[in-house]
């Protein structure tokens, strides 16, 4: 058996019907590549195939009543792909409207946990063309968070996909065994009475970072404070209901930019989001005096030796939504992510895993409840909306024989931040996805259209 972390296991507390918290992707997929041509059942028979050598894919959860420590992932001895595997066909027209819409409806229906936490929808019959004809299909991801983080979702997906339509599938890999009530309670137990040496260990690692901190604020060197993020209509409390819109970019233009005014690349991304929602809220006369604040989870794979698959720290970041002129925009968004990715380094790495660790299951519910109500109560967000990066391949990639034309990433969305826009850099595109709930957000195509706009903006700059 393999025991969820502390980070792993909050998505797990965290989660209620109205705050599902599974991560998303949609595919776009050309069948005219896959040898032989394709059918549901070739495409079934080999993802069975690649999920041998996958064992996330065939874990499912395992806890004890007398379990002190956090739930362990088991082998699922009773594992079935067409349990986890679904097949839909789009309405016509069967365009971008009716396939976000199906795709929402499917992102709002939480995983069963009594089985692998996770779903795969292959929908059919996309802008109408023929999928047995050589047309394309959209192959819709869940994946519960509790299981994945950006990076490793990516490598997830990486798994499915080859650089060949014909590679042939890998080796099967063992997964992590099976569990009884009294193995998980016996090392659960022992685990907690570990918990006070990890936290002897904790202290000072978060009493340098708090000492870092006050040091940078006096100097006016720190990332965006939480909490002071103004009011907007997506602060609020989300609701079950998910709907979703997508964009696709040329990497090429977006580089353009980058080299143009000197900044990274994530500067024009983060310059693009700012774009877009800018005038998305003032087109709707709700735009903040005050710059939005954005959280951007920021991957320590490579600088953490803890065991979890959620490996992730965060920065807040200063989206300059008050600033008119887009290429001013851009050179503050980079001056401010600069010195909040010096700030954020400066903090352990490990600091929020670690925390997480010693909260349980029920502080985290409680929590969620107490935040919940002070939202309806009007308290001031932790911050306006997520915005998440992760870096894609820049090569063809073919899942399961089919041509990857897209891959829109979807994050999920909780109750004070009902928007998430993720990105994700593919074989020269760069491909947006973006997650709200219709009660808060009905109208995200606008926001969606908005980010070529945006772009459009800053390479005009570029001619200049």
């Amino acid at each position: 058996m393999q025991r969820l972390s502390g980070l792993d296991a909050s998505f797990l507390y965290l989660e209620t019907a109205a705050q599902p918290l599974h991560v998303c992707s949609i595919l776009e997929l050309d069948t005219s590549t896959r040898p032989g041509g394709y059918s549901f059942d070739r495409l079934r028979d080999g993802l069975s195939l690649r999920i041998r050598a996958m064992p996330e894919f065939r874990e499912r959860l395992a806890d004890s009543r007398f379990n002190l420590d956090h739930p362990v992932w088991v082998e699922d001895k009773d594992f079935d792909v067409d349990r986890h595997l679904h097949r839909i066909g789009l309405p016509a027209p069967g365009g971008r409207n009716e396939l976000a819409e199906i795709c929402g409806h499917i992102a709002s229906l939480p995983l069963d946990r009594s089985r692998p936490l996770w779903e795969m929808w292959v929908i059919e019959n996309i802008a109408g063309t023929d999928a047995y004809d050589g047309g394309r299909i959209a192959v819709m991801t869940k994946v519960h968070h509790a299981g994945v983080d950006g990076v490793t979702g990516a490598n997830l997906m990486s798994k499915l996909c080859t650089t060949e339509p014909d590679a042939p599938p890998p080796e099967p890999v063992d997964g992590p065994g099976d569990a009884s009530d009294l193995e998980i309670a016996v090392s659960g137990a022992v685990r907690f009475a570990s918990r006070p040496l990890k936290l002897i260990n904790v202290l000072p690692s978060t009493l340098s970072s708090v000492m870092d901190t006050v040091r940078r604020a006096r100097g006016g060197l720190t990332m965006a404070a939480p909490f002071a993020a103004p009011q907007t209509p997506f602060n609020a409390n989300v609701t079950g209901r998910r709907n979703i819109a997508y964009a696709q970019l040329d990497l090429d233009d977006i580089k353009t930019v980058k080299n143009h005014f000197a900044v990274k690349l994530n500067d024009v991304v983060m310059a693009m989001v700012s774009g877009a929602v800018r005038n998305f809220l003032l087109g709707r006369g709700q735009l903040p005096e005050n710059s939005l604040i954005a959280m951007v989870p920021v991957s320590v794979h490579d600088e953490s030796d803890r065991p979890g698959r959620n490996q992730v720290s965060g920065m807040f970041a200063r989206l300059e939504t008050s600033i008119e002129d887009p290429v001013d925009r851009l050179k503050v968004i980079a001056e401010g992510n600069s010195v909040a990715k010096q700030h954020s380094s400066a903090i352990s790495a490990t600091l929020l895993q670690d925390w997480s660790q010693f909260a349980a299951p029920a502080v985290f519910g409680v929590a969620m409840r107490v935040y919940a109500t002070s939202r309806l109560g009007g308290a001031r967000p932790v911050h306006n909306l997520v915005v998440s990066n992760v870096p894609g391949p820049q090569l063809e990639l073919f899942m399961l024989g089919c041509e990857v034309k897209a891959m829109f990433p979807l994050g999920p969305i909780f109750h004070g931040c009902g928007l998430n826009v993720t990105v994700m850099s593919l074989n020269g595109k760069l491909d947006v996805g973006i997650v709200s709930c219709p009660e808060l957000l009905p109208d995200l195509w606008d926001m969606a259209d908005g980010f070529q706009v945006a772009l459009d903006e800053l390479l005009a700059a570029t001619r200049r």
